[in-house]
């Protein structure tokens, strides 16, 4: 607007200058037009537009490429603005303790099982800092719904939550499941998995993300994904006998609020749900790793 009000000027000083003798001013009366934009402009006449075309396109042409830039600018400056310093000074503490959580129960099972000669019962060693630190994970959801994280709260929530009902309403809840070997099969593949990520969290906030780190966050997955799937369904499987017999969690009619539930349905359609979701989450994965890695891949074999 400023831009069209500078061309507005420059042609009526232009005008008047040309006319002083008021000889036009008539004729030029009749003739008036309107740029875009700009409400109806006097002393405009064909043949005044036609000499001054080349400025006002070279003009307008520079106001539409500043806007354009500016525009694209600020679009730039969205996508590039991250959370402030309080936040990122915060994210870099939650992310750090939480790697050093996960690297505490890491240690748990590699003692455990030098001590016990044994990989059968170790749950019971890292139990109270499983726990903990899973539980931890929901501050996570927390951090989407705030906006310090870029992340979908429904995406982040599920994979959290996920994690968290296993953890306390299965493997808690059901104690004859805490010696099954599928507890450490998806106890195994959650503490390698959060300690590359946690960690991978902690150096891309302070921009300096080793290779090592990025690699094996798009890689290790491809195992430890299916590894974890595997173990959490062969706990929900071993806990249904005993959620059955005892009717844990369910609630059964008559009573005062006329509502039932059986958690035993329940977990078996925790099961089902798997199978939709475990294919797209893993194949999302595998095009994140095409995308942050193939392209260094590529130049790796083509040298």
């Amino acid at each position: 607007m400023n831009i069209y009000l500078i061309v507005f000027i420059y042609l009526f000083l232009n005008y008047a200058s040309q006319n002083e003798d008021g000889s036009e001013v008539e004729r030029t009366s009749r003739f008036s037009t309107t740029l875009p934009g700009v409400a109806h402009v006097p002393f405009l006449t064909p043949a005044v537009v036609q000499e001054r075309r080349p400025l006002i396109v070279a003009v307008m042409s520079a106001a539409a490429s500043g806007t354009s830039k500016a525009a694209h600018g600020d679009v730039a400056a969205k996508r590039k603005k991250g959370p402030g310093a309080l936040a990122t000074a915060y994210l870099v503490i939650y992310n750090v303790v939480m790697t050093a959580g996960w690297l505490v129960i890491a240690v748990g099972l590699v003692r455990a099982y030098l001590a016990r000669g044994s990989y059968h019962g170790l749950y019971y060693s890292i139990e109270k800092p499983l726990k903990f630190f899973q539980t931890g994970a929901v501050l996570e959801i927390l951090h989407c719904a705030v906006g310090i994280v870029p992340s979908s709260v429904v995406l982040t929530g599920f994979q959290v939550m996920s994690r968290v009902f296993l953890t306390w309403a299965v493997t808690h809840s059901v104690k004859e499941v805490q010696s099954e070997d599928s507890v450490l099969l998806f106890v195994t593949a959650w503490t390698v998995t959060e300690i590359i990520r946690y960690s991978f969290y902690t150096f891309s906030l302070l921009n300096h993300l080793p290779y090592l780190i990025k690699w094996a966050r798009y890689t290790f997955f491809i195992v430890l994904y299916p590894m974890g799937v595997t173990g959490e369904l062969l706990t929900i499987y071993a806990a249904l006998p005993y959620v059955q017999k005892t009717g844990l969690y369910s609630v059964t009619l008559p009573n005062k609020y006329n509502f039932s539930f059986d958690y035993y349905t329940f977990l078996i359609l925790i099961m089902i749900s798997y199978i939709p979701l475990f294919p797209q989450l893993y194949f999302h994965m595998i095009r994140q790793r095409k995308k942050v890695l193939g392209h260094i891949e590529d130049y790796g074999k083509v040298e």
